[in-house]
């Protein structure tokens, strides 16, 4: 018996060294979207074939952030599982029928952060997927809730190729950001040899943030603006519906993915994977080409010398950095940027399209402290805010 326990040491000792591994600085398409995902506490789902590094990846990302990783296979799971097991107490006409959790979300919110990983997801029956659309939108499993800084991710296989495998419903679906997971041969070569790329998430830098959502605001906003038709598009096949599409659930999933890619100074294309995987291809595509074309002056920088700024001539543009100037403004509320922003405003005016600026022009009115003058370039919009209510009669 001792002999074999020696064997089975040495065996175990091997198998350690042939699991071990490092990392180095490589750039992954794949790794930098997924890492943009989470940074952005958005829920993602990967898709791949089987045994091509799903797990191992998360496993990797959890290490990366130091925080705690719980794996839940849904596929064996019972829609209970997830909507709560109903526990009766002393007096239930009094205190109700609390629906019990299971132990991997109470070993999540005692930590307080973490990663919950759901693999399988579609080999997960009809009945589950429902259940699980509480726990990725509301982070609610039974009577816990989970704490915000948890983020979610999934790992699907294409349903030709999973066991028992069903397309997503379409209202967990569009809960995602689908990224599709392949392989690097090199890159797999060189793992073998015991060298990984390296994970890292992107570290926002606070004093782009609220630049980087003004600036965010403004594109979306612009973009729908210009394409109305694509602010809410539901496949008409149960495949494309299993995936990405755009929605206004998904177009806010994009948004504060382009927020966060201009605050962290990530990679284009991982940016790029990362929206698209929100909007799906068709819209996604379309906005990235908007994106390439529009190119806004950082609302900040003119706010802080408005004279020296001269409106765009497309009207696209004019409408997004205007948009994308209110919300600056919004997000650091000062008399001297609410003036700034009416100078800017005032250049419609000039410009000969105040119609261009009128629902901007309404969002700032309503930013107005009421001990605040009101500033002369309003004067070109008063009609217009005082029929929407946005300023008193008299100016």
């Amino acid at each position: 018996m001792a002999v074999t326990g020696d064997l089975l040491a040495a065996a175990d000792e091997l198998n350690r060294r042939a699991g071990a591994w490092r990392t180095e600085p490589a750039r992954s398409t794949q790794l930098e979207a997924l890492a943009l995902a989470v940074s952005a506490n958005i829920p993602v789902l990967l898709w791949g074939e089987p045994g091509i590094g799903k797990s191992a990846g998360m496993e990797r990302l959890a290490a990366g952030l130091g925080v705690p990783l719980e794996t839940v296979i849904a596929s064996v799971h019972e829609p209970s599982d997830f909507a709560g097991l109903p526990i009766i107490g002393d007096d239930p006409a009094a205190t109700g029928v609390p629906m019990a959790p299971p132990d991997w979300a109470v070993r999540l919110a005692r930590a307080g952060r973490g990663m919950v990983f759901f693999d399988e997801l579609s080999s997960a029956p009809p009945a589950v997927q429902a259940a699980l659309l509480r726990v990725v939108l509301e982070r609610r499993v039974g009577s816990l809730v989970l704490p915000g800084p948890v983020r979610v991710v999934a790992a699907a296989n294409p349903p030709a190729s999973a066991a028992d495998g069903w397309h997503l419903s379409p209202p967990l679906a569009n809960r995602f950001v689908h990224l599709h997971w392949t392989h690097e041969p090199r890159t797999v070569a060189r793992g073998m040899a015991g060298t990984w790329p390296e994970l890292s998430v992107p570290a926002v830098d606070e004093g782009k943030a609220a630049a980087a959502v003004a600036r965010a605001r403004g594109a979306v906003s612009g973009f729908l603006t210009a394409r109305p038709g694509l602010a809410h598009h539901l496949p008409s096949d149960a495949e494309a519906r299993g995936g990405a599409w755009p929605s206004p659930r998904s177009w806010e999933m994009a948004l504060r993915l382009l927020a966060t890619g201009y605050a962290t100074g990530a990679g284009q294309d991982a940016l790029a994977a990362a929206v698209v995987g929100a909007i799906g291809d068709g819209a996604g595509l379309e906005l990235l080409s908007y994106l390439d074309e529009l190119d806004l002056p950082d609302p900040d920088r003119v706010l802080a010398n408005p004279a020296a700024f001269a409106l765009p001539e497309r009207g696209d543009r004019q409408l997004a950095f205007l948009t994308a100037v209110v919300a600056s403004v919004q997000g650091d509320c000062t008399r001297k940027r609410w003036e700034a922003g009416w100078k800017v405003l005032a250049k419609a005016v000039d410009a000969g399209v105040p119609d261009v600026a009128a629902r901007a022009a309404a969002d700032l009115a309503a930013l107005r402290d009421t001990d605040w003058p009101v500033p002369s370039g309003i004067d070109g919009f008063v009609d217009l805010l005082q029929l929407s209510g946005a300023l008193p009669g008299g100016g």
